[in-house]
């Protein structure tokens, strides 16, 4: 009899990554000393945000209330004693990615946001420019488009994969090849090719890791870039001029930081408590030098000027990168803040918080694709399990993925978002505000992504399914103090809510194929005890004991909406007064009884007429069904 536990076969595969037993701690006892509010809770969030040691806010709590630190724009000690562990946190920033302070300067912003932000404001634009950027980016990158478009310049959207080329081929650029392209330009003046000179700046942004899938790009990509950025387009005229590289590192820098000695990045953007959960509100900049003296700074305030004069035009600005783009007072309490986070990563060392976090999100992404059905078809679709090693050296610790039924159909993620929550797991669910990631992995076309805004799916609703697609996945990533009983009990949950609930119905017992290794057959302890319809989105349900099923769940859950008479659907996070508007429905009569305490009397809607229309104490109700389950509109007057 095989006795050997899961986390037996774990470690035998992944016992040299997993854990630190080098460091002064192991993952057991960090978890046990430095995360003790996390009992309990299974966190799975950390592409999200990571979280912030216990002992690490002790340390800082303790620096804070020890030392004494003022404005640095101040002449006293305590302004100098800022102004000095400013400038190790500077160094410190620096040394986490390679960078040498002769060739980098460090800019804090509020967040990699804003440091995206100050980029796309100060970047050197003109109608000869262009904005390349790769599918997989953020919203906050993509927002970078806005300035260049504003300017007359292109803006490039491309997806880059390898190309067919002679393995003993030294040059980058012929591992590289755009799949497709997609240019956008809002001028009406059209560049033709003579007039594209060699002194245009471009620009090219890439994330070291997608938020949304998890590949991590390979770095070589600022190689290819800059020495032959014609050859990646195919000689595209938009390639020509001086082009410059943006990375996106606020994800990958938690477990892989770029090294800047080696891959020579103009800017490359980091979020602090995407590292180790505090502070949030601050961010960095790594700016190349030779990069920082184009970039053309409008505005100007406290700290970035070297003189001005009230009454006249004039204004003499700082030099110096940092001087010049850190507008006001920085966040100093937050900057002093992040030594004591840079010395737990330091403790741990990067290589071996990257090795544990990836041993994992590859234990996980294995279970889940060995879910199949009889038939073969898989229970799970793995979303960015790269195709080659050329674009994409490895996987980071992010695991997205969406789950199927026996018949194909799909599993919404916000169910399997809601049923976590209730066993205590939380992870993220959505698009991850990567819009062209979701797109491209999704297989969504235009016409479907055009179709689903026009149904009235907007980020964070809970249109899941739109015409038999998913509009986003589930995503689960781990951090540098995960463990392997986390992944454990999220794999328990999918089987649980998932697997073993399919296989105990007796129309789809025979369809369900579970793998052999790795997952506990226990029998389950929950029960039903109640069920509540939720007619109305956003407004109060009511409780019954049983209660009829449909094709799309329970029957007229959820079934209606309400719309302001702008035509906004709206919900309690906008009106939180939606929760008292109460709602029953009486089957034997056929009519959904909706009572709110502003109206004096129940506004009472037939089940089976296909419309409706009342008026009753300052309520206009157009009831109106359609396939996307939208039936009626409620706008008040």
């Amino acid at each position: 009899m095989n006795t050997e536990s899961d986390k037996d076969r774990f470690l035998k595969e992944f016992g040299d990554d997993y854990g630190y037993p080098k460091a002064p701690k192991n993952i057991d006892e960090i978890r046990a000393t430095e995360f003790k509010r996390l009992d309990g809770t299974v966190y799975l969030d950390h592409a999200g945000a990571s979280l912030y040691s216990e002992l690490q806010m002790e340390a800082i709590l303790k620096d804070l209330t020890t030392n004494v630190y003022g404005n640095p724009h101040s002449q006293t000690d305590s302004s100098l004693a800022t102004s000095n562990i400013v400038g190790e946190a500077r160094q410190q920033v620096l040394n986490f990615c390679n960078a040498s302070p002769w060739e980098y300067k460090c800019i804090f912003t509020s967040g990699a946001t804003a440091a995206l932000k100050l980029v796309g404001e100060t970047f050197p634009w003109s109608s000869q420019s262009s904005f390349m950027y790769t599918m997989e980016n953020h919203n906050s990158v993509l927002g970078i488009r806005e300035y260049a478009l504003s300017q007359g310049a292109a803006a490039i959207a491309v997806d880059i994969e390898e190309a067919a080329h002679d393995s003993g081929s030294t040059n980058p650029a012929s591992s590289h090849k755009v799949l497709q392209h997609q240019m956008q330009r809002r001028s009406e003046a059209r560049v033709v090719d003579e007039e594209l000179i060699g002194d245009a700046y471009n620009l090219f942004a890439f994330p070291s890791e997608c938020n949304f899938s998890g590949v991590r790009f390979n770095l070589d990509l600022v190689k290819v870039i800059k020495q032959d950025s014609e050859r990646i387009l195919e000689g595209s005229s938009y390639c020509k001029g001086c082009w410059m590289v943006l990375i996106d590192a606020a994800k990958g820098s938690a477990t892989e930081p770029p090294d800047l000695s080696k891959y020579k990045a103009d800017f490359v953007v980091i979020s602090f408590y995407k590292l180790f959960g505090y502070p949030t509100g601050l961010g960095a900049l790594i700016v190349r030098n030779e990069a920082a003296k184009l970039l053309k700074k409008t505005y100007f305030s406290g700290g970035t000027v070297a003189a001005s004069i009230a009454d006249i035009d004039f204004v003499k600005q700082r030099e110096g990168a940092e001087e010049l783009f850190e507008d006001g007072t920085l966040s100093f309490l937050s900057i002093a803040s992040i030594h004591h986070g840079f010395k737990i990563l330091n403790t741990l060392t990067i290589s071996a918080i990257s090795r544990h976090t990836a041993s994992l999100a590859t234990y996980v992404r294995s279970m889940l694709s060995s879910l199949t059905y009889e038939n073969g078809d898989s229970i799970c679709t793995l979303y960015g399990v790269p195709k080659s090693k050329l674009l994409c050296k490895e996987m980071g610790p992010i695991v997205s993925f969406n789950l199927t039924r026996p018949d194909g159909s799909w599993f919404g993620y916000r169910e399997v978002e809601k049923l976590a929550s209730l066993s205590g797991i939380q992870l993220r669910t959505g698009c991850f505000c990567n819009p062209g990631a979701c797109a491209k992995y999704l297989r969504l076309s235009h016409g479907d992504l055009l179709s689903n805004i026009e149904a009235g799916h907007i980020c964070w609703d809970d249109n899941d399914i739109l015409h038999g697609k998913p509009t986003g996945a589930v995503r689960v990533s781990f951090g540098y103090m995960s463990t392997f009983e986390e992944a454990r009990k999220f794999l328990n949950f999918i089987e649980r809510s998932f697997v073993l609930s399919l296989s105990h119905s007796p129309l789809r017992t025979k369809y369900i194929h579970l793998p052999t290794e790795g997952f506990e057959r226990a029998p389950s302890r929950y029960y039903l005890r109640s069920i509540t319809v939720y007619p109305i989105k956003s407004c109060a349900g009511f409780k019954v004991d049983s209660w009829p099923l449909s094709s799309t769940g329970l029957l007229y859950d959820r079934e209606w909406l309400l719309k302001s008479m702008s035509g906004e659907i709206l919900t309690q996070k906008k009106i939180p007064e939606m929760c008292y508007i109460s709602t029953l429905i009486d089957l034997n009569l056929g009519i959904l009884f909706v009572e709110s305490p502003r109206c004096k009397e129940k506004l009472q809607i037939s089940l089976n007429s296909d419309l409706f229309m009342s008026a009753r104490d300052g309520m206009d109700l157009h009831v109106d069904r359609s396939p996307e389950r939208l039936p009626w509109t409620a706008n008040s007057s």
